[in-house]
């Protein structure tokens, strides 16, 4: 998915994200980090794409971009590769995942003791921006779930003296229907209201999917210059299709945070929302079981699949080459039925009326995403799924 393009935008669900390009984009203003708050993608995206414009062009994006996790490196180490200098880039960008990690159990004085010694006297020619996408942010700062609150006010009592803080919550639906029209306008394509509120609607105002299916409906009406009603009707329902096909294969590439952002692009775009969860494990189920074949009949093209696959078991012809290379990802039998049995599982929970369905569907999801590295799971008991 190609990254959505960065407009000016005087939206109040934009206003955040705005501050943070503008002064990313005034060395005057640039501050020596940053926390971006909150699990929207597109808005995240938006501000990435905006800091590699400002910061770290092609030319010397190799050395000077760095993508880290702590889940794999200390923060020690990272402060310590912001502070030292680089001979190949004039200036340094550090993305930080997993920032959760800083506030597990434990004490994590030394940790934060280093971030304070570092923000006392920065690398003037280094930018570090913490990812924090394990909150939900809604539009509406006052309806924040508990949880997320005491977490949001953790992280500002702790980096807020250093750090800017870059909201990026939910988009409010009425703003992501003028961002359509807005950036059909930028691009001279004529976006009649009628269909942005529709596309919009239909996939719950998730803007990665409605900038998605935004860019795919810009093609779709070239020559034309003008998308309508019956334009986004079209192509809503592919769309709603096809978001399961990138969900598996984020799954097959054990690309978590993608899978979970999907996940609820999927929910979002769906009429019932975590009611149509059980709906949503059948689809998955039923593609599983498709991919489990493609893999044992060692299916190599899609002219072949029609052979293996009878009918009322295909998958639509457009999905089919994907669902060939996302089969190939999987080096067994074992575990595409480890998958369905993960499936099951959470199918017999959802059936179970459990306090929260969404975090049933995101254990499952990254469950899924993560490479076995145990023995395949054995069920003792009978499951609602047939596998």
């Amino acid at each position: 998915m190609q990254p959505p393009r960065a407009t000016a935008s005087p939206l109040k669900s934009f206003a955040s994200s705005d501050r943070f390009l503008s002064e990313i984009a005034s060395p005057s203003t640039l501050r020596p980090g940053y926390v971006l708050l909150g699990d929207e993608g597109f808005l995240y995206l938006r501000c990435r794409q905006g800091v590699l414009a400002a910061l770290a062009p092609e030319a010397t994006r190799e050395f000077s971009l760095h993508d880290l996790d702590l889940a794999d490196i200390t923060i020690f180490d990272i402060l310590d590769r912001a502070q030292t200098p680089s001979l190949m880039a004039p200036f340094q960008v550090f993305f930080v995942r997993d920032l959760k990690l800083l506030y597990g159990r434990g004490s994590r004085k030394a940790e934060f003791a280093a971030i304070d010694a570092y923000f006392r006297s920065p690398n003037p020619q280094a930018l570090i921006l913490f990812v924090a996408d394990h909150l939900r942010i809604p539009n509406d700062l006052r309806r924040m779930d508990y949880q997320d609150k005491e977490r949001y006010d953790r992280i500002r009592e702790t980096l807020g003296d250093w750090c800017g803080f870059v909201e990026l919550a939910r988009v409010a639906e009425a703003d992501a229907i003028k961002w359509v029209i807005a950036a059909a306008e930028a691009r001279t394509v004529r976006f009649d209201p009628d269909a942005a509120r529709e596309l919009v609607d239909a996939l719950g105002a998730d803007m990665m999917l409605v900038s998605s299916e935004f860019e795919k409906l810009c093609l779709y009406v070239e020559g034309k210059g003008r998308v309508t009603l019956g334009d986004v009707e079209t192509m809503v329902l592919a769309a709603k299709q096809r978001s399961l096909y990138e969900l598996t294969d984020a799954i097959s590439q054990h690309d978590r945070t993608r899978a979970l952002l999907l996940l609820h692009g999927l929910l979002n775009a769906s009429d019932g929302g975590e009611d149509a969860a059980i709906g949503h494990l059948y689809m998955l189920a039923r593609t599983f079981r498709q991919m489990l074949i493609i893999l044992e009949k060692n299916v190599r093209d899609s002219r072949a699949i029609w052979a293996v696959l009878w009918q009322g078991f295909r998958m639509p012809p457009f999905a089919a080459e994907d669902l060939i290379r996302q089969a190939r990802r999987y080096k067994s039998r074992r575990e595409l039925t480890r998958a369905l049995r993960l499936v099951a599982r959470a199918d017999l929970e959802l059936r179970s009326s459990p306090a929260n369905k969404l975090l049933v569907l995101e254990r499952l999801i990254l469950a899924l995403a993560t490479e076995p590295t145990h023995p395949t799971y054995t069920p003792t008991h009978q499951f609602a799924m047939e596998l």
